[in-house]
């Protein structure tokens, strides 16, 4: 008896060991075939339409809106397949989201562009642009060529708000004063 014992325990610890293999491979397979899934699920149409249209050109834009107008839906798709190069099924639905989502024509924008507004380096104009404030016999004056009407309206609007940091950090931003000094000439803005 006792030389069995030991053979059919080794026997169990192996099935034991086979079974929780297996439930482990079954258990990543589900995963992987979920996050298949998951990649392969169809965006909503607004969206394709958005993506599909800045893959165009202005001209190709406009040439596959011409044949949708037209109701040569073929031939609409053959243009899209042709000017992105995408597979048939994907120009075929990228064609139907724009038919039924119509999107303007839209230029890339360059990246540089988009952050252009405060993130970077201020603009430099050609002129130096002159804000003076005064209270009492107290005048402040700031002279920048990095000031404008539209940039010093949106310091004066931090201002008012009450938003005096905010102010005096994008009056820094865009001139050659100290904080200190920013902080003192919105300060006057105040009234």
């Amino acid at each position: 008896m006792d030389s069995l014992l030991i053979p059919l325990v080794i026997l169990i610890v192996v099935i034991a060991g086979v079974l929780l293999l297996i439930r482990s491979y079954t258990k990543r397979s589900a995963e992987t075939r979920a996050d298949a899934a998951a990649l392969k699920a169809p965006k909503d149409a607004v969206t394709l339409a958005k993506e599909s249209a800045a893959k165009l050109n202005e001209e190709q834009h406009r040439r596959l809106y011409s044949l949708i107008a037209q109701g040569q839906g073929m031939a609409a798709i053959k243009l899209y397949l042709q000017a992105t190069g995408e597979g048939l099924r994907a120009s075929r639905d990228a064609v139907g989201a724009l038919a039924a989502h119509p999107q303007p024509y839209r230029p890339e924008v360059p990246a540089k562009d988009l952050l252009a507004d405060d993130d970077d380096e201020p603009e430099r104009f050609p002129y130096r642009y002159r804000a003076i404030v005064s209270k009492g016999d107290v005048t402040r004056e700031v002279s920048s060529n990095m000031l404008n009407d539209e940039i010093y309206g949106r310091i004066r609007t931090l201002a008012k708000s009450g938003d005096v940091e905010g102010a005096a950090l994008a009056l820094t931003r865009h001139s050659d004063i100290t904080m200190k000094q920013a902080r003192e000439f919105i300060e006057l803005l105040d009234d």
